[in-house]
């Protein structure tokens, strides 16, 4: 496919926001118990990642802006409904399901690090919440950790329906959308 035929769709940061995002994900996920100083590392930058993501989310380029991609339910089952039947509307940005998808990762993604900082306070008596929690009752070290563990596993479940619902939109619309999140091309219809 030549350049003539693509059009410049994701900006350089959100490319490189979301591969960011998925390195520095994957890295506090394989390291949660044997490394801590990577783990809550990996995290602020999780924290810093989503905090930039909301801002470019508002002020950012046009497919970046959850104005142009966060729609109601009833367009998001519509789209999975069409989708099913293999006959879904091609969007240049997100379609409806993807949307929904970053809406669903930022606020699982959110919570796992509240969650993270919480604990960390809580058990380790480090980290921005140590001065408020580093007396708190072992009971809240505890329901903090779980509902962090509870919610990195969400993300990373929320993460194989992401893949998922990329391979099929690729293949029912014949694009490479990987390739697009790399060079920020997509194809013109």
């Amino acid at each position: 496919m030549n350049d003539t035929n693509e059009i410049k769709v994701w900006d350089p940061l959100v490319r490189i926001f979301h591969w960011s995002l998925a390195s520095a994900f994957f890295i506090a996920y394989l390291t949660e118990d044997d490394w801590m100083d990577v783990h809550v590392y990996a995290g602020y930058v999780i924290a810093g990642l989503i905090a930039f993501r909301l801002v470019w989310g508002l002020i950012g380029t046009r497919h970046a802006r959850f104005g142009d991609f966060v729609r109601s339910p009833r367009d998001v089952l519509a789209y999975l409904k069409d989708m099913a039947l293999f006959h879904p509307k091609r969007y240049l940005g997100h379609n409806p399901a993807g949307g929904a998808m970053v809406v669903a990762l930022l606020v699982s993604l959110v919570i796992t690090v509240l969650t993270g900082i919480s604990v960390y306070g809580a058990e380790e008596s480090a980290g921005p919440l140590a001065g408020v929690l580093s007396n708190a009752p072992e009971f809240v070290g505890d329901v903090t950790e779980e509902l962090h563990e509870f919610f990195a596993n969400f993300t990373l479940f929320l993460v194989v329906l992401h893949v998922v619902g990329v391979v099929l939109a690729g293949l029912q619309h014949g694009e490479n959308l990987v390739r697009s999140m790399i060079n920020g091309k997509k194809r013109v219809e």
